[in-house]
């Protein structure tokens, strides 16, 4: 009888340790610099190729498999908000992705994210896109709010296991 309590608690735990507190910035404008080391991997990354997120397809989630960094900001009403990493290591191979939600809880952070406004992400293309070309910087756009405002997560990731890398976070925003 005492090993179901145990188990329990040791479950707990681990659900516990395994998500991250988001570091949140005022003004949605900027530039934060970062390292992967400060954040911690995902190993279910299964929230978002789930309908209701749909942030990127599970044939892509070895782009995301490195440590994860979490941010967040607030979106005004009437305004729109782009975000693009830059790693210091050119060769790095790091992936974004930025999701919106009403406010931003213990109940709506990745890996427990059950549903959200949009989700936006960019990584590394497998293969050349006609007439476009593709350096070392990730960019997430068209994360938008009309007539109510929202908090927008962003998710700051290596790919294929990278677990450190300096980096700059520029969040542009602009309002009506």
């Amino acid at each position: 009888m005492k090993i179901f309590p145990l188990t329990l608690l040791f479950l707990f735990i681990s659900l516990q340790s395994y998500s991250q507190e988001p570091i949140y910035f005022e003004n949605g404008n900027g530039v934060l610099k970062g390292n992967l080391n400060q954040g911690k991997p995902m190993e279910d990354l299964s929230w978002a190729w789930k309908s209701n997120n749909a942030c990127f397809p599970e044939t892509q989630k070895n782009k995301f498999t490195g440590n994860h960094v979490l941010y967040y900001t607030d979106l005004p009403a009437y305004s729109e908000m782009e975000v693009t990493v830059v790693p210091k290591n050119r060769r790095a191979n790091f992936s974004i992705y930025a999701y919106q939600v009403g406010t931003v809880s213990e109940k709506n952070i990745v890996p427990n994210l059950n549903g959200c406004v949009s989700c936006e992400a960019e990584h590394k293309w497998d293969y050349k896109k006609r007439g476009r070309t593709q350096n070392h910087t990730r960019t997430v756009k068209n994360l938008t709010a009309i007539a109510n405002p929202f908090q927008v997560v962003i998710g700051v990731t290596g790919a294929d296991g990278l677990a450190e890398g300096e980096y700059e976070l520029h969040v542009k925003l602009k309002t009506r």
